[in-house]
């Protein structure tokens, strides 16, 4: 009876769930700095064979439809009947798995192939699965083969399914909003009323991070969407399982003859047990090993040469430049010049689209910047707003003279380059690429700085007939196709993903990007900066490896407090006592992860976080005690480690005094560290004997 009454509840829930959906939104303190882990031992930190069978035998069943019943994962209506309760109205055709790698790094991919028996619509379903990293991905598109308008293609759901999770919690992230406590982890337990997840402005990650880690008592998923726009997650409990649905926020359209619109990218990523860290390695694991693109390095540090208050000429800026040693040089991969190199009126930002350099400051064009720095060992960052176009700039003047082009919002000082338009894509990609190549360019930063969503609703309206979230669909693919052009055409490019620090950290930038820039909360010199840099590595290394921001170097404190994988120095900090240190430490931060004391940026908190290796045989212990902290002591338990093993574990400031404990005592017991009056910054490394 009790089943019966849970399923009715259930059934009743889910009819009504959109009346009763809340976009969730942070508590009152915006920050819960109370989320505790349970300790996990290497062994079980490990993926097993028996995750590597489960996520296979989920892809085999749900994707590849092998079971006995076909119940997919995604779906979509044609003409207001979904394909999910009308299976029969399609033909199916699932093609053969590929070699490993053959697509992506590490996966094996499968075309599936579904024809409408009653019109010219197909849709063609790309997924991939990561055996090694127990984790599947899929993408689906939808094609009208036919010569007239198709039927209205609406609830496009890239994913609509449900995972196995018994009373699951929820561990969510807060996105980039130019706050201290961007990246924030949060908790909370499901129901039967579905948490709603949006990405707010049309920029990914400035309301929330796409990454949910599902953690059931016996077992989890992480879900991931990759989907640079507007998207939406739903999640819920249900009986024994949990309830995951995403989708481009607002999509209701009939497509041109030839034309195709595709979903968001969505990822699941299975670990078994109850402790939710094993998802999160899993997941980090997933990224780092086949997500990342392959140039990109454990550790990357760029040096400021003209920044977008700067006004000095070539010939000035090499003076400054010269005025550094080859020490300095020997710790810097590349110089990096940010906004204003082009000609501008009043500020930067007021000429935005005119991607020459200015003649008065240049006039050996940036090329001349890009020898300058291959002189000292150096590559060169140069800083690009492509989508944004300014009044009288020159994409300004090339946009008006071709139709559709420019998407203009009224009462926005800013138009939109719209990469909707396959020439407008393909005109910006030739256009970049040539400059990237011509002037040496090691790294191209894309920034974002303004909401896109707007623009796409006025060119849904104005150029679209209406079609609501075909601007955005198209622009968002393209966007993809862009990047991807830039790689294919400029070798060894990296790509530095901004987007005003942190807004497009979502699954498909992640694949052709990194964020050196996480945070504009980095841009001023707030009093708690350092303490929020600290929580920001914190709360984003639950997902993502590789991140970073401003380096501070004026005091021990200062510095071990931005110790990450990628970052910049300044001109003003280069001299600074700290400045080039803890390289090794920085490079330990691309594989396992696990948080320590959650002190969110409060100076009254213990901060502190762990990486290791894969294998769990080195690593270190960030240990952070502001400047508040009345405590005399404090002990640190490390996690993740080889129970039985001996490791050898020292404190950075005093390498000669070795302790040897093993992995089962520094799990349980940890280790003792005495406090001193004011802020420290401990560094704990350790190793297997």
């Amino acid at each position: 009876m009790f089943k019966f009454l849970m399923a009715f509840f259930m059934l009743v829930s889910s009819f009504f769930s959109d009346l009763f959906l809340q976009i969730e939104r942070l508590p009152e303190n915006k920050y819960n700095s109370d989320i505790t882990f349970e300790s996990i031992s290497a062994d079980e930190n490990r993926i097993s064979e028996d995750e590597i069978r489960l996520c296979r035998s989920w892809f085999d069943e749900n994707i590849r439809m092998q079971g006995d019943t076909k119940i997919l994962p995604y779906d979509f209506k044609v003409g207001g009947k979904s394909l999910g309760k009308n299976i029969e109205d399609w033909d199916i055709s699932v093609g053969a798995e590929s070699e490993t790698g053959a697509f992506y790094k590490g996966g094996k991919t499968t075309f599936i192939t579904l024809s409408h028996k009653s019109s010219a619509i197909t849709a063609t379903v790309e997924a991939t699965i990561y055996e090694e990293n127990a984790t599947c991905e899929w993408t689906v598109r939808i094609k009208n083969t036919g010569d007239e308008n198709s039927p209205v293609i609406s609830d496009f759901y890239a994913v609509n399914t449900s995972v196995k999770a018994e009373n699951a919690q929820l561990y969510y992230s807060k996105g980039s909003c130019d706050e201290p406590f961007d990246f924030a982890l949060m908790q909370k337990k499901l129901t039967a009323f579905p948490s709603k997840f949006t990405s707010y402005d049309g920029r990914s990650t400035d309301e929330y991070l796409p990454y949910f880690n599902i953690s059931g008592e016996d077992g989890g998923v992480v879900f991931a969407v990759g989907w640079t726009g507007l998207w939406q997650a739903d999640i819920s409990q249900g009986i024994g399982e949990v309830s995951v649905k995403a989708k481009q926020e607002k999509f209701k359209a009939y497509l041109l003859a030839n034309e195709e619109v595709r979903s968001p990218l969505v990822s699941l990523s299975f670990y078994s047990g109850s402790n939710p860290l094993k998802g999160f390695n899993t997941f980090r694991s997933w990224v780092s090993n086949c997500v990342y693109p392959e140039n990109i390095p454990d550790t990357l540090t760029m040096l400021e040469f003209s920044g977008p208050m700067h006004t000095q000429t070539a010939e000035e800026l090499f003076a400054g430049a010269d005025g550094f040693g080859e020490e300095t040089y020997s710790k810097i991969d590349c110089f990096w010049m940010d906004a204003g190199w082009y000609k501008y009126n009043e500020g930067w930002h007021d000429s935005v689209g005119s991607w020459v350099a200015n003649p008065d400051r240049f006039p050996g064009g940036i090329v001349e910047v890009s020898e300058y720095a291959a002189s000292k060992g150096c590559g060169l960052v140069l800083w690009f707003e492509p989508e944004r176009v300014c009044r009288d700039s020159l994409f300004y003047k090339k946009g008006s003279e071709n139709k559709n082009w420019l998407i203009e919002v009224e009462d926005e000082d800013n138009l939109m380059w719209n990469l909707a338009e396959d020439d407008a894509a393909d005109y910006l990609t030739e256009y970049i690429s040539d400059f990237l190549v011509d002037n040496k360019i090691s790294v191209y930063r894309q920034d974002f700085n303004f909401s896109p969503d707007v623009y796409w609703a006025q060119g849904d309206k104005e150029y679209y007939d209406g079609r609501k979230g075909i601007t955005e669909n198209h622009y968002v693919t393209n966007l993809y196709r862009y990047l991807d052009g830039l790689t294919e055409n400029v070798d060894g490019l990296i790509i530095d993903n901004c987007a005003s620090g942190g807004r497009r950290l979502d699954l498909e930038m992640a694949r052709r990007s990194v964020p050196v820039w996480r945070s504009d909360y980095n841009c001023n010199p707030h009093e708690d900066i350092l303490e929020a840099t600290q929580s920001q590595t914190y709360g984003l290394s639950f997902w993502l490896p590789l991140t970073g921001t401003l380096f501070y170097s004026e005091s021990e404190y200062a510095a071990r407090s931005s110790i990450m994988p990628l970052g910049l120095e300044t001109f003003g900090t280069v001299h600074g006592e700290h400045y080039g240190e803890y390289i090794e430490q920085r490079s330990m931060m691309n594989e396992h992860y696990y948080p320590l004391s959650s002190g969110g940026y409060f100076s009254d908190r213990m901060l502190a976080m762990q990486y290791s290796s894969y294998d769990a045989t080195d690593g270190m212990a960030l240990v952070y005690k502001r400047a508040d902290v009345k405590d005399s002591e404090y002990t640190v338990k490390l996690n993740g480690l080889i129970s039985d093993a001996v490791y050898s574990v020292y404190d950075y400031d005093s390498p000669e005094t070795v302790f040897e404990m093993t992995g089962k005592e520094l799990m349980s017991n940890g280790i003792k560290l005495t406090l001193p009056e004011g802020e420290k910054a401990f560094i704990i490394m350790f190793n297997a004997k």
